[in-house]
């Protein structure tokens, strides 16, 4: 371990940055936190992980890193997502507590005051909600639909689950497993593992370079990843409780359908020319079979499988 790693093992805060093109607001953002972190008073680092970045960001989060040891860069080979940079800063982060934060200028480092004197009140991740939105309408109506109906299913109630400001207890963030678009569902997967989650109203500011990086698929990704998020939560470790209850339903039914039949031709020698129904009933028996068949293959294979995972992307530079 070099001299640098050393010195950071008793850290307070790691800042773990996800940067994706975002040249213009580095500089800025670097002295606004780093100077807050300084009035502060405590040991911290910055962790950026540069995404894949097409502009100059590296070069700008190089020339950062060499007048500021303080300061941590991850380079990734290609473009991998928002999870695997997040995911990528927690494993490398060694501080007590870790936020994250956006690399647009949108989120305004004078909060960290009021995160942390939130988290001293008993809570493990402390989530920002985006109170005025300083977003288009085709972004913040979404939003609101998204959220309500994620409250609803994942039973925590929060206001802006995908807000980028958030501080954690250290120990949680290098606990989660994060991959595909699951960083929008974070506060609900530390909520389920049994920690105490709140969130506080931040200052939202105007993006001031650039474009947001995030299209109109994030709608359909977020509705797909909320279905993903709740079936690992409740059925992971028992599939055979999700498959089997609805492989059964199917078997029931069809079943019940063949009872019909069989009583039908017992009465009439026929069956009075069902065959639809009599074919649909040999479909659901099928699909049962088939689901409870399915249910218990990822038992066994929840049985046997080691849990680690590989990670979800390729390092091609660490500045450290």
């Amino acid at each position: 371990m070099n001299q640098n790693l050393e010195s950071r093992t008793n850290l307070d805060i790691s800042v773990v940055i996800p940067v994706f093109n975002e040249q213009n607001s580095l500089g800025i953002l670097y002295e606004r936190l780093a100077g807050q972190l300084e009035k502060i008073g405590r040991s911290f680092e910055i962790i950026f992980v540069d995404d894949g970045s097409t502009d100059k960001s590296f070069e700008f989060l190089s020339r950062i890193h060499g007048k500021d040891s303080r300061v941590r860069v991850i380079r990734f080979r290609s473009n991998f997502g928002k999870s695997a940079a997040l995911s990528a800063g927690f494993a490398a982060s060694l501080g007590e507590l870790v936020f994250t934060m956006d690399a647009d200028l949108q989120d305004d480092p004078e909060e960290i005051p009021a995160f942390l004197a939130k988290l001293r009140e008993g809570y493990d991740l402390v989530s920002g909600w985006k109170y005025k939105r300083q977003d288009p309408l085709s972004k913040t109506l979404p939003s609101k639909i998204f959220n309500f109906i994620t409250s609803l299913a994942c039973g925590l109630r929060l206001h802006d689950f995908n807000c980028g400001f958030k501080l954690y207890r250290g120990h949680i963030a290098r606990s989660l497993l994060i991959y595909g678009e699951l960083y929008r569902y974070l506060p609900a997967l530390v909520h389920w593992k049994g920690y105490r989650v709140t969130e506080i109203k931040v200052r939202h500011h105007k993006r001031q370079f650039g474009v947001s990086k995030f299209g109109a698929a994030r709608f359909i990704r977020g509705y797909l990843d909320l279905i993903t998020v709740l079936f690992l939560h409740r059925y992971t470790r028992r599939p055979l409780h999700f498959f089997g209850a609805l492989g059964s339903i199917f078997c029931l039914v069809g079943f019940s359908i063949g009872c019909y039949f069989v009583y039908y031709w017992i009465l009439y020698r026929n069956i009075g020319g069902r065959v639809p129904l009599l074919l649909f009933a040999v479909f659901l028996m099928l699909s049962g079979i088939q689901l409870i068949s399915t249910g218990l293959i990822g038992e066994m294979l929840t049985s046997s499988r080691d849990y680690r995972r590989e990670p979800g992307y390729e390092i091609a530079q660490v500045l450290e």
